[in-house]
């Protein structure tokens, strides 16, 4: 008998924001799964990823997915994927998962993990830079951990792509509108969901007090961020080696003097107790995600496990 597929909607059906969001902090909070470096390799058009991870309570799984920066310019995704999870005692195939779909929850998950133990208790306006399904994915999930959300603010280089931002935040019930990148300056959590390779905004702009996810670029060469955010945050990862080694974004400021490496911190030592997070009301912290394996684990176990 074939393996169970959990496209999108079943995805989406079998487990909602909030329990990604729970399963997650729960995940940080405790002893990790067992995650590898991820296999990176360049197949011309644009990269094959392979991330495996395994556990004793959650099984074995590994995801692969392509990255194809052509292909939005061309009305295609940027990400296809497929997620193969693996029974953890007899190791057959238990489920596959859509790779896209499962991303995009673990991506947004795992923001709102972080905006849950770093940014200010009382945040009322999110700013949203991207108008892709990370941005969607994020205005919900940061939605989920900030019970003062009142306000939301959008900001694409699309203007389709702003407007659905904006539409989905109301549908929220949220006041909503497009913006500039300059509206850093009203925003007590950002968001940068781009593919940029330059940096969004002008650090100095940050109010004090904000609390910045930027999980856009991954690759050692492209930033979301200037070395300003950098140098006047502190700084957050899920885990130190691949987010110092993969990521522009923390690998250019470090080579550059502006970050110390050993003043970054994990998140799973401040969901879990080990470490401080936010140190006053006015400080910047910042989350920089590369995306871990063992975050799909916990997301593809977690949606089979609603699934049954």
């Amino acid at each position: 008998m074939p393996p169970p597929y959990l496209g999108p909607q079943e995805l989406r059906n079998a487990l909602s924001m909030k329990d990604a969001i729970d399963a997650l902090d729960d995940a940080f909070s405790g002893e990790l799964p067992t995650a590898p470096p991820r296999s990176h390799l360049d197949v011309g058009r644009g990269d094959l990823l392979l991330m495996p991870a395994w556990s004793d309570d959650l099984g074995t799984g590994v995801k692969l997915v392509t990255v194809a920066p052509d292909n939005p310019a061309a009305g295609l995704p940027l990400i296809h994927g497929v997620y193969v999870l693996f029974d953890s005692e007899s190791l057959h195939p238990a489920a596959l998962l859509d790779g896209a779909a499962l991303t995009g929850t673990r991506t947004a998950a795992v923001s709102a993990v972080a905006t849950r133990h770093l940014a200010r208790p009382g945040s009322r306006t999110l700013l949203v830079f991207g108008g892709g399904t990370q941005g969607l994915a994020h205005i919900e999930a940061i939605a989920e951990v900030l019970p003062k959300l009142e306000r939301v603010l959008c900001v694409s280089r699309s203007g389709p792509s702003a407007k659905r931002l904006v539409d989905r935040a109301a549908q929220l019930g949220y006041r909503a509108e497009a913006a500039s990148p300059d509206a850093v300056k009203l925003a007590d959590v950002v968001c940068t969901c781009t593919t940029s390779s330059s940096p969004l905004f002008n650090g100095a702009n940050l109010r004090a007090g904000a609390h910045v996810n930027a999980v856009g670029s991954y690759e050692p060469n492209a930033r979301e961020l200037d070395d300003a955010v950098i140098a006047r945050s502190k700084v957050f990862v899920e885990v130190k080696e691949p987010a110092l080694h993969e990521a522009g974004d923390l690998r250019l400021p470090v080579e550059a003097g502006v970050l110390d490496p050993g003043d970054v911190t994990e998140l799973g030592d401040v969901a879990g107790g080990r470490a401080g997070g936010r140190t006053s009301v006015d400080a910047i912290t910042l989350f920089k995600s590369v995306g871990v394996a063992f975050e799909d684990l916990v997301i593809a176990a977690a949606a089979v496990r609603g699934s049954t």
